[in-house]
């Protein structure tokens, strides 16, 4: 699109808005809108074709279209905010729009927007919720469109532009089989961690943004037994649990008092409380990370993803982000609790955009699965063992011939004996659970 043609649209919408401010115009009155559209549009056709310094639009109605749209809806942004258009996350920077689709590749958005209707929709979509953001408040994090999304808005000076990420929750039904036809997976792999949703163990998940950490987890409950009782703490609504004491519980901002809060630590404590079989953290991030150390303590299992490198540094960045969170706690102590909750720790991959074609990559896989055994009382730090690797991003991933800790096998083989299986049949792939 042109610069005169992208100079006329923002020209009749800042128009059309202080039309609408001045008359007191009601945007649920479709019918008055669009008429206020076209009255603006036709003047200024005949102001361009009457010998004026402006040029006359080739299609006037597409005009009144994209005008509607942006006072109606949400501009050009629209199919990603009216459900129209399914991906996983948008990335805006300035007029600059990419997108994730749900293959997981990254793909620039055709339509035109300018920096300041981007700044338009953020404040349009945070006012629905009670939020805004401006010089005051330059950076914001807020639940948007019903609770099915996540905004995150950093205004100039403290970007260079302003930066926007939208990531919508997807309800989807993941599953082993899906991800052992994606060979993001194994099928011994996929058995252990199957029989690990059976019996009170603590996985961890790490991983970047967007490595499928989140589909592992809702692929994890979807082979755990239906009678447990499981209660999913987040932010964003993502993991889906369909189990028959399932509890779904999400944080609260705070309002614009800074009262009525809400936190993940908040509900993560309550939840030990609450007689769980199985604890689901969406994503540790702040203090909730300390109230997990009391999940050995409780009795319960706990599933939780966190962002990491490889599942080593997820384990340290666990322990580091409790620490800050914990009263004056020291870190070892922190790491010798950690180590008798947690049971594994499973990496997963996004394949990186330049190893494709094009530049563009969207295969997810689980890289490891590491153990981590109790710390004894003269260890300072964890222990992890491999059980499987990966080579590389194009290998199988396999058994390393490693064994299990005695206490996580011991209660592995309590729930794999009626199925006629072992912990060893399953490793090694004689066996399958699922």
């Amino acid at each position: 699109m042109s610069i005169a043609i992208v100079d006329a649209y923002e020209d009749l919408r800042h128009q059309a808005l202080d039309a609408i401010r001045l008359r007191s115009i009601d945007l649920r009155e479709i019918g008055e809108v669009r008429t206020l559209v076209q009255q603006l549009v036709n003047q200024y056709q005949a102001d361009a074709t009457s010998g004026g310094s402006r040029r006359p639009l080739a299609d006037p109605a597409s005009m009144m279209s994209r005008l509607s749209r942006s006072l109606l809806e949400f501009g050009p942004l629209t199919p990603f905010l009216d459900g129209s258009l399914d991906y996983e996350e948008l990335i805006i920077h300035g007029d600059n729009v990419m997108y994730v689709d749900t293959e997981g590749r990254m793909l620039a958005w055709p339509d035109p927007v300018s920096e300041e209707e981007v700044t338009h929709v953020v404040q349009k979509l945070l006012s629905s919720v009670g939020q805004a953001v401006d010089e005051s408040r330059p950076v914001i994090q807020a639940q948007i469109l019903d609770g099915s999304a996540r905004i995150g808005v950093v205004l100039p000076p403290i970007a260079d532009a302003i930066d926007v990420t939208i990531r919508r929750y997807l309800s989807k039904r993941e599953t082993f089989n899906e991800l052992m036809e994606w060979r993001a997976i194994s099928r011994p792999a996929a058995n252990l961690l199957a029989a690990s949703m059976a019996t009170a163990t603590g996985v961890i998940i790490t991983g970047q943004p967007g490595s499928g950490k989140t589909t592992l987890v809702n692929s994890m409950l979807r082979s755990a037994p239906s009678t447990l009782r499981v209660i999913a703490c987040e932010d964003t609504p993502e993991v889906s649990v369909e189990h028959l004491h399932a509890a779904r519980w999400k944080t609260r901002q705070a309002g614009p008092d800074g009262s009525n809060e809400v936190s993940l630590r908040d509900l993560v404590k309550i939840s030990l409380g609450m007689r769980p079989d199985l604890i689901v953290v969406g994503e540790v991030r702040g203090a909730e990370a300390y109230e997990l150390t009391r999940a050995g303590n409780a009795g319960a299992g706990m599933l939780s993803t966190i962002h990491a490198n490889n599942a080593r540094q997820g384990l340290q960045a666990l322990v580091s982000t409790a620490v800050m969170a914990g009263p004056n706690v020291a870190p070892e102590q922190i790491r010798t609790v950690f180590s008798s909750i947690i049971d594994l720790v499973v990496h997963t991959a996004k394949e990186p955009s330049a190893a494709m074609a094009g530049g563009v990559g969207g295969r997810r896989k689980i890289m490891e699965i590491v153990a981590v055994p109790a710390m004894q009382s003269d260890e300072f730090d964890f222990t992890t063992e491999p059980i499987f690797a990966r080579e590389s991003f194009d290998h199988e991933l396999r058994w390393t011939g490693a064994p299990l800790p005695a206490d996580l096998e011991q209660r592995l083989e309590r729930v794999l004996a009626p199925h006629g299986l072992s912990v060893q049949s399953i490793l090694s792939g004689t066996g399958q659970l699922i």
